[in-house]
């Protein structure tokens, strides 16, 4: 199924992309932190899924990440930023009866945007728990000590799977550095609403963000699904895009 690339322009000036693949219904989806939306949602067939039961997928890069700009002025990195390029693209593609999801930083990206107003008819957070969205400070801290070690770390190192990853990827680190204290806790008013029919997709083996069960129960509409894998192998999986089209097709 062919995909095209757009670029648009946010608020700041920055210049952000975004791929498309399907026609029909739009679902919007927001990969991980240092993925991109080849990665997430193209490389391994889920948005070919969900595009063949009649979507248009809609799958930015996030800004720092992929073919989306990667500035070093910290002015360009306010809080909550991720949130509102998402919603700014909303906007942009005059969207107003849409799906919307996202795996991981891209769930969390997901909650900001429908806490502060963003609704959409169902919803997913995949790769995502309760604690995850409450205990940010710590993950923060984390990443950034991946991308200072990032040239001296060796195999064994708490940080080497994250710092793999970002090399693969070809993560600018300055961008990064940057851009990972935006991000916020979800506040509990964000959590309320959604109200929307809301699947909580995880790994069985997915522990990195919390417990996915508990964030299912805390959400007022929710319903969980595990799928096989860790954080890292959930989303290449034939069950991940199968369990994201037959969710967002259901009556």
């Amino acid at each position: 199924m062919d995909v095209s690339i757009q670029h648009w322009t946010a608020s700041d000036g920055v210049d952000l992309a975004y791929r498309e693949m399907g026609e029909g219904r739009a679902v919007v989806l927001v990969h991980g932190l240092f993925s991109d939306a080849v990665t997430n949602w193209i490389k391994f067939g889920a948005a070919e899924a969900i595009a063949s039961r009649g979507f248009r997928v809609i799958m930015p890069d996030l800004r720092a990440h992929g073919l989306s700009g990667k500035p070093h002025d910290p002015a360009c990195y306010p809080d909550g930023i991720l949130g509102r390029d998402l919603e700014e693209l909303i906007a942009h593609l005059r969207l107003d009866d849409f799906d919307l999801g996202g795996f991981s930083l891209g769930a969390r990206t997901t909650v900001q945007a429908v806490g502060e107003g963003v609704k959409p008819r169902r919803a997913v957070l995949a790769g995502m728990g309760l604690e995850g969205l409450a205990g940010w400070l710590r993950r923060k801290d984390f990443f950034l000590d991946a991308i200072e070690v990032a040239d001296t770390a060796s195999r064994g190192d708490p940080h080497w799977l994250a710092i793999q990853f970002m090399k693969t990827m070809k993560i600018d680190r300055e961008a990064a550095k940057l851009l990972l204290p935006t991000f916020t806790d979800a506040k509990n008013e964000w959590l309320v609403a959604f109200t929307m029919p809301t699947l909580v997709l995880c790994g069985t083996e997915d522990h990195d963000n919390g417990s996915a069960e508990k964030l299912a129960a805390a959400l007022p509409n929710a319903e969980y699904m595990g799928i096989p894998g860790t954080h890292m192998s959930s989303v290449t999986k034939p069950e991940f895009g199968s369990a994201l089209a037959d969710f967002l097709s259901a009556p």
